[in-house]
């Protein structure tokens, strides 16, 4: 497997104000520099502005509290049905999830314009329409929020819901991985971020997010059926306290609970995309 070449060049964002309820971003394009990328659209030999910002914590690394589901109405004969949605979903939305999914993972980012998101995995036994959340943690998105038409290098992280598939990483996976998993050197990010967050472990484990991806092959599997200007490489990965170029990235702790629990045979899909969208 060829490893991933460096990245030429990285745009550095910085937070210039803080809002009530969000965060506003600007732009500072630095100069060219010698670096891996921290994540998002292709990890492989093209060049790439790299995602930097302003250092932000994802958070804790134990799960928070879960969210709560819409409760069921009455059916017919007085009892709840079983049958809550996972709430904030437009019907659109919903109507995407393929009939067979059994595990859904939720990524709802503050706003179009954020890097910060939440991420709850809701699951459901078969045969039912009773959606049961798991626990949220925080995480974080690319540097420049939320596209529902991504493209190659716009710090942006593509709005849809795709399947999940393959995984991979620099460790071993964890025990209880049920996903196939690529076990490989070439999971590697070098560098550091625009105010110094080291990237290095960030593709420690990764989960390949299926946008603009052969499906079945490993994450580090450089094929964009859409075409390279559609980009690619959008992963689940290990957080490194800073936003991605196109990425979702959690704590480790959550990558190996993710890594654990995603199971191939319940069909597991993302769902992504700003709350307000």
């Amino acid at each position: 497997m060829a490893r991933h070449a460096q990245s030429r060049a990285r745009t550095r964002l910085s937070r210039r104000s803080k809002a009530v309820g969000g965060l506003a971003l600007s732009t500072l394009v630095g100069t060219a520099l010698w670096a891996w990328p921290a994540s998002g659209d292709d990890h492989d030999s093209r060049t790439d502005a790299k995602s930097t910002t302003s250092t932000t914590a994802s958070g804790p690394d134990t799960p928070r509290t879960p969210a709560v589901a819409a409760k069921s109405a009455p059916n017919a004969a007085g009892n709840a049905a079983a049958d809550r949605s996972i709430p904030g979903l437009s019907d659109a939305t919903r109507k995407r999830i393929p009939a067979n999914a059994r595990q859904v993972l939720v990524v709802s980012g503050q706003d179009m314009n954020s890097f910060q998101s939440r991420v709850v995995l809701y699951t459901r036994e078969e045969g039912s329409n009773d959606w049961q959340p798991g626990p949220s943690w925080s995480a974080h998105n690319a540097a420049r929020g939320w596209t529902s038409d991504h493209r190659y290098g716009d710090l942006r992280s593509p709005i849809g819901v795709y399947t999940l598939t393959d995984a991979g990483g620099r460790l071993p996976a964890p025990g209880g991985t049920k996903l196939p998993y690529d076990r490989n050197d070439s999971f590697v990010a070098d560098g550091t971020g625009v105010e110094g967050e080291p990237l290095a472990g960030a593709f420690d484990y990764v989960i390949a997010i299926n946008y603009n991806r052969e499906s079945g092959a490993s994450p580090l599997d450089p094929r964009r059926p859409m075409g390279d200007a559609k980009g690619g490489g959008v992963w689940l990965h290990v957080d490194h306290d800073g936003p991605t170029q196109g990425c979702v990235s959690l704590k480790p702790k959550a990558m190996r609970e993710l890594l654990r629990t995603l199971d191939p045979e319940l069909h597991p899909v993302i769902v992504m995309g700003p709350t307000d969208h």
